[in-house]
Parts: C-alpha cells; sequence; structure tokens
C-alpha cells in the first residue's frame, strides 16, 4: 500500500476483530467455545455489517474507509477486502494478538508471521492494556514481546497500529473519588504520554497509534506530541470504546483539530445495537446493513467536519 492517511486525507477504519466479547456479549457464547450454530451466525453478522461498510465508503466526502477484522469470523471479509476491484479497495488491518488476555499474548504463537504473510494486510494491529503503575516485572516482558512483534513486522513490511487502552488502577480511580469521567480528563492524558514513552525507549515504534479518545484539544496534542517526539512520524487514530455518540462525537470533534490524527478505528458504538437487534429478529440483514453505513458515515463527517456530522 503506497497510500498514507494525513489529517486531510484520513483513514476511516470500521473495527470489527471483537472475538471473546463477540461472542458473549451478542451470541451467548460461553468459555469461547461457541457451538457451530453460534460460529455461523457470528460469521454472518461481521458479513452483513462489512455490507454496511462497502455500501457508505462510495458515499465518503474524503479519505480512505478501512476495516479491521479478524480470521477467525472475518475470513470472507478479508477475502472480500482483497478480492475488491471496485474503485479504492479497503485499507485492511487484522489482529495479531489473542483475545481475551490481560497481557498481551499472539493470537498464534510462533507461527504469527505466517498468517500475516497469507493475509497481506495493509496494517497489523495489536491491542495493548497498559499503565505504568502496573507491576514492573509484568510490563517489562509484555514490551520486550511488543519490541519483537514491531521487529517481525518491519521484516514483513507491514505496519503497525498500537491499541492501547489505559486502565486506572484502584489507586488511580480512588484519587478521583471512583468517577471513571474525571479519570479520562484529569489522569489518563498524562499515563498514555507515559505509556507511549516507554514502549518508544523499548524499541516499540507503530505507523499508527490507537487511543482511547480525549476530552481536550490539549491533552490531544499531548498525547500527539509524545507520539512524535524525537523526530518520529507517526500518527494517531481515535477509537470509539463502546461509547455514545455524543461522547464519540466530542472525541472526534478534539482530534480533528489536531493534526497528528488521521481518522479513526470504530466499532461497537457503529453495530453493536444494530447486530443484537439483528439477532432478535427485530432488524433484517438490510436494516442492519443501512445502519451501519449511516453511523459509520455521521462519525466520518463528524471527523472531517463537526458541522456536517
Amino acid at each position: 500500500m503506497t497510500w498514507q492517511p494525513t489529517h486531510d486525507d484520513p483513514l476511516l477504519i470500521l473495527a470489527m476483530d471483537h472475538r471473546g466479547s463477540f461472542g458473549t456479549s451478542l451470541f451467548d457464547v460461553t468459555d469461547d467455545g461457541p457451538t457451530p450454530e453460534q460460529t455461523a451466525a457470528m460469521i454472518r453478522a461481521k458479513t452483513v455489517i462489512s455490507h454496511g461498510l462497502h455500501r457508505a465508503r462510495a458515499r465518503l466526502r474524503v479519505g480512505r474507509a478501512g476495516v479491521l477484522v479478524d480470521e477467525r469470523y472475518g475470513a470472507e471479509v478479508i477475502a472480500q477486502a482483497r478480492a475488491d476491484g471496485g474503485g479504492e479497495p479497503l485499507v485492511l488491518a487484522v489482529p495479531v494478538e489473542a483475545s481475551g488476555h490481560p497481557w498481551f499474548t499472539l493470537e498464534w504463537g510462533d507461527v504469527w508471521q505466517e498468517h500475516v504473510t497469507s493475509v497481506r494486510p495493509d496494517y497489523a494491529k495489536v491491542l495493548v492494556r497498559d499503565n505504568p503503575d502496573f507491576e514492573v516485572a509484568d510490563r517489562t516482558h509484555q514490551l520486550e514481546r511488543l519490541a519483537d512483534v514491531g521487529t517481525g513486522l518491519a521484516a514483513l513490511d507491514v505496519p503497525l497500529i498500537y491499541e492501547l487502552l489505559v486502565p486506572a488502577t484502584d489507586a488511580q480511580l480512588e484519587a478521583v473519588g471512583g468517577d471513571t469521567n474525571r479519570y479520562d480528563l484529569e489522569v489518563r492524558p498524562a499515563l498514555v504520554a507515559r505509556v507511549i514513552a516507554d514502549n518508544q525507549q523499548a524499541g516499540v515504534e507503530p505507523a499508527l497509534w490507537k487511543v482511547e479518545g480525549l476530552e481536550t484539544i490539549e491533552d490531544a496534542r499531548l498525547v500527539a506530541d509524545r507520539a512524535r517526539a524525537d523526530g518520529r512520524t507517526a500518527d494517531l487514530i481515535v477509537l470509539g470504546r463502546d461509547a455514545p455518540k455524543e461522547r464519540v462525537d466530542h472525541w472526534l470533534e478534539v482530534a480533528g483539530q489536531v493534526d497528528a490524527f488521521v481518522g479513526f478505528a470504530i466499532g461497537r458504538s457503529i453495530w453493536e445495537d444494530g447486530v443484537r437487534a439483528w439477532r432478535a429478529g427485530t432488524l433484517d440483514d438490510e436494516g442492519l446493513v443501512a445502519q451501519v453505513a449511516e453511523r459509520y458515515l455521521g462519525f466520518a463527517d463528524h471527523f472531517t467536519d463537526p458541522l456536517i456530522g
């Protein structure tokens, strides 16, 4: 892929690489062991969601549409993205982390690079939970594994998307009276910058930092400056965190005013309640496709022009 996202030509990803949570929250899967019927339903759901994205991308005013999807339930979506010859192809990203682990774990162990080579994605993604106050030994081991993944992807010429979640420790949450909104506003931005710095010191250099939304322009600049410290060229995209539309809109509005932010990767805020209605039989395939398309376009418009979105 020669195209690179910029603030004015953004990468707008519909994320549906959810696996364990996708099954437990929407398809009654227990212990990450779906029945054949549940597996078929999840594969079908991701295919229908992707149809909504394909419908929406023809109406994008600016930027490129992308999809972040897993091999387990999204193989058909991956195949369609790779075979699509109509206009600009979807930007394809795939996860390499295992689902549902508190610390970074590779999905396929020592053969993970073979999967990346087989799929030929435009990006590979890791999901990482970290906090400077987590156990030092566990953090160090995680950073070493992430550096190895970065080196392996560089050898394959596949850029890395680093999805960073910074959950509060009990002490950090207690310091803000148990208020998660205060944690997001007063504490999390500086922690995000510190975690990025720790990764950089360990040799982890993603092309895109996928970060939780930030409440103020000043905080977005703080995180962006750290991502681009010392002449680095990394960009950032915003994740949705299953937040209500109004909250995601605010995060996109903030990011839209900081040049280092070049798009978003939003998932459940676009499709979760639609899939739930689809499963219940109150929304058919066409209804889910239409809902996904409209919500995706609403977020795309809000990032590029809040007055439209």
